[in-house]
């Protein structure tokens, strides 16, 4: 919907007011290359993408905060001085819960309406959550405090709303890309230590395609502690020798030196991809910063062979979106993206090859699964800011 669509929505639903109406927009992002390193203190390297969260917002004068989304067409309503009541609402936690933190950091609140429109395919695992959780954030803020936020401050206070408020314990990356993202960068981030640098991800004649499998991904939450507790026992089996807190303190060299410290087979993998993953990330960098867009798509090859034969977290649908990416001429990069079993693949396809891709992969996705991929196209955008009407 276009800006003055969303206008007219506006007023048809909260009236005219005397308080100027604002407009904010937050991205949803896709993590490039760096899958399941993060618990692991390791390295990410996400984008923002092209779709997010708008949101139009309006003071009150009031302590009420009214919430609405043009594809849900509900209107919620909640005071701020009652804000925890509403924990268990079944639209609006998102944005209620960064208010309350907003608050909590200090930050002057108070009432506002506001209309949420967001572009996010659902379920493609490019963190719808976490857009709507910044533009929240950023628009709120803005209309009560006169200084500028620091958007790396907005993405702890949205990551905290969504720990906290709405009960799910992510990290940091989702809230982090879209809140900072930069247009044609990539983010290269230290999980360990929150450092973090742009990096130049420069296209030119490619397109970033998402494959969706479509496949319910009821293995992903068990898989994902599993994984994570095999990494924490190969942590310990290390640390018998080495003085490390986290396996993203281990480089490609001291990790071959040391690795028969660790006995079970299963083990030694999940490390291996952890420590291999890291690698790949700083080669990222190094690549696109040559503008080798090639190299770089060499190594989200290589991550995705690691993610299925060292950490086993792909599974058929995705290997099927993988290998058949790679028959596609045109296609220089593929790889699962997220915890995998299930959700998306990330490819790099040539902008000539886009249709054919998407032709050929889903007949020969839906002949070998029988499930029907859907397939998104998107650019490389600016994460959240405040968009002039």
């Amino acid at each position: 919907m276009k800006i003055e669509e969303l206008l007219k929505m506006f007023k048809e639903v909260y009236g005219e007011g005397k308080e100027p109406i604002r407009c904010f927009f937050s991205s949803g992002r896709v993590n490039l290359i760096g899958e399941h390193t993060d618990y692991n203190g390791g390295y990410v390297f996400p984008a923002a993408l092209n779709v997010g969260t708008t949101v139009l917002v309006r003071k009150r004068n009031d302590n009420k905060i009214r919430l609405y989304a043009t594809d849900l067409k509900e209107l919620i309503e909640a005071d701020i001085d009652r804000i925890d009541e509403y924990k268990n609402i079944r639209w609006g936690n998102y944005q209620l819960g960064v208010v309350k933190e907003l608050k909590e950091e200090g930050y002057e609140v108070g009432g506002v309406d506001m209309l949420f429109h967001d572009t996010v395919p659902h379920g493609a695992g490019l963190s719808s959550s976490a857009a709507i959780e910044c533009a929240t954030g950023i628009a709120v803020y803005s209309l009560f405090n006169s200084k500028p936020i620091d958007k790396l401050k907005l993405s702890f206070i949205c990551q905290r709303a969504e720990n906290r408020f709405v009960g799910v314990n992510c990290g940091i990356m989702d809230q982090f890309a879209s809140s900072l993202g930069k247009k044609d960068h990539a983010i290269f981030l230290n999980t360990r230590t929150m450092e973090y640098r742009y990096v130049p991800l420069k296209l030119g004649d490619y397109k970033i395609v998402i494959s969706n499998t479509n496949k319910k991904r009821s293995l992903a939450d068990s898989k994902y502690n599993e994984r994570r507790s095999q990494c924490e026992k190969g942590l310990e089996l290390l640390k018998k020798e080495l003085n490390i807190s986290c396996l993203g303190e281990l480089d490609v060299e001291t990790f071959e030196k040391y690795k028969d410290l660790i006995d079970d087979e299963i083990i030694l993998k999940r490390v291996r991809h952890v420590v291999y993953e890291d690698d790949r990330v700083l080669k990222s960098i190094d690549v696109l910063q040559k503008g080798d867009l090639e190299g770089f798509g060499k190594l989200m090859i290589q991550s995705h062979i690691s993610l299925r034969d060292d950490y086993e977290v792909t599974g058929l649908e995705l290997d099927t979106l993988f290998d058949e990416a790679l028959k596609v001429e045109g296609v220089i990069g593929s790889r699962m993206t997220g915890a995998g079993f299930g959700g998306c693949t990330v490819s790099i396809v040539h902008k000539d090859a886009v249709e054919e891709f998407v032709r050929k992969v889903g007949e020969n996705y839906r002949a070998k699964t029988g499930l029907t991929a859907h397939f998104y196209t998107f650019e490389i955008d600016d994460g959240a800011r405040e968009i002039e009407i």
